[in-house]
This record gives structure tokens, sequence and C-alpha cells, in this order.
């Protein structure tokens, strides 16, 4: 009995913890997604990340409204002691936990099929809103100062952009080497000629470089979904 008390307590306070984390990434999804041009004046420089192809602030706010929810019916689970909710977040985590390994296995096994995905999705929003939305613009800008990209795949993602019709040149990443200056203006010829690498692979080389912290990070957070399914389950099996 002094066991299953433990567990409990520590099924309440861990979900109360996963509770708070989500209505943080609540908080910021909505910030960034009505303010993203000060998020990102703040967060600018540890920007250059995955999240940005995406829309961070739908992304932020669809993740937090999870986890807002799993911490919900964990620690009311817990506390009540209630099999339909225990068993409810037992069977959410589970979905997650096989999300996330399939995932893995894709973005490991499938990497230009990613890859192909992704450019249907991405390339045509720079197309569409580069030189015209101002933070679509500046987080773009950001991604490839941090990372020395141009693009997603490479400078002909910006052709028929906005910055390019308005100034009739790429923007001056996609030119960016020793003998460039800022004055230069980078034309197509320049861009071709210096073939600089798109964001999509210099990511991936930043991944394969830091592998070992990434599968680090991975594999604890597998870790503990794991552990809360089990304590889950351990509570649930000794419920009256």
């Amino acid at each position: 009995m002094q066991c299953f008390s433990f567990i409990k307590t520590i099924m309440i306070l861990f979900n109360l913890l996963i509770f708070l984390c989500g209505a943080a990434l609540l908080a910021v999804g909505i910030w960034v997604s009505i303010d993203g041009a000060s998020f990102l004046k703040i967060f600018g420089p540890l920007s250059s990340s995955a999240m940005q192809f995406v829309n961070v602030g739908y992304f932020l706010i669809a993740a937090g409204a999870v986890v807002f929810a799993l911490g919900f019916l964990g620690c009311y689970g817990a506390q009540t002691e209630s099999k339909c909710a225990l068993m409810t977040f037992f069977f959410i985590l589970l979905l997650i936990f096989i999300a996330e390994v399939a995932a893995a296995v894709v973005a490991l096994v499938y990497t230009t099929m990613a890859e192909h995905f992704l450019t249907l999705l991405v390339v045509p929003a720079i197309k569409k809103d580069y030189g015209s939305q101002k933070d679509f613009t500046q987080v773009w800008n950001t991604t490839m100062t941090e990372l020395k990209c141009c693009g997603f795949t490479n400078y002909t993602d910006f052709e028929d952009s906005p910055y390019v019709r308005e100034n009739n040149a790429f923007p001056p990443f996609c030119c960016n080497n020793v003998t460039n200056t800022a004055n230069e203006t980078c034309t197509k010829e320049k861009a071709d000629d210096q073939k600089v690498e798109g964001c999509f692979q210099q990511l991936l080389y930043d991944i394969r470089t830091n592998a070992v912290t990434v599968g680090g990070v991975a594999a604890g957070i597998g870790g503990l979904e794991l552990a809360a399914m089990i304590v889950s389950m351990y509570l649930y099996c000794n419920l009256q």
C-alpha cells in the first residue's frame, strides 16, 4: 500500500510538471502567432532549427494542447484513481511514442522522401512570402545566417519570389563566400556559380555531427514516456 501511495504521488507530481509545460507551450505558441517579431528579437540567435521550416506558432499551440491535456489526464487519473482517465492517458502516450518511433525511422531510412515532401510544402511558401511577409522573411534570414545556407534546396527556391521581383537579385546569403562583399548584388549567375548549399542539407549535416546529443535527448524522452506508461498501468492494475 505504501508503494502504491508513493507511486501515485510521483505520478501526480510528474504530470503536474507536464501540465505546466503544456500551458507554457500554449502561451509561447499564442505569443509567436500574435507577435512573432518580438519573439524572434529575443530568441533569434537560437532559432536555427527544423522548426523554422514550419509555422512555429501553430506547431507550439498544437503541441502545447496535447501536452496540456496529457498532463491533466495523468494528474486527474492518479488523484481520483480513475481507471478511465489512466487508460486514456496510457493510450495517448502510446500513440505519441509510436508516432515518434515511426518519425525517427522515416527520418533515418527515408531521408530523400522526407526532403521531397518538405520541398513540396516549404518551397511554394518561400516563393509566395519571402520578401513580402516580414516575420517569414526574418525567420529565413536568421536561418540562412546561422546555418550559412541558401533557401531550402538552393537559390532557385527564391525565383519568382517577391524579394527577387522587387530587387532583381537573390538574397546575399546565396552568394556568401570570402570574395563577396556586402555591396555586391547576388545575381543568378553568381548564385549558380557559388552553389551555396540549401538549409535542409545543412541541417542534416548539423544533426549528424551532433548525433550523440540528438540520440541522447531522444532516448531520454522515450525513456520518460515508457516510464510514465508503466506507472499508469501499475496504478490501473492495482485499483479496486
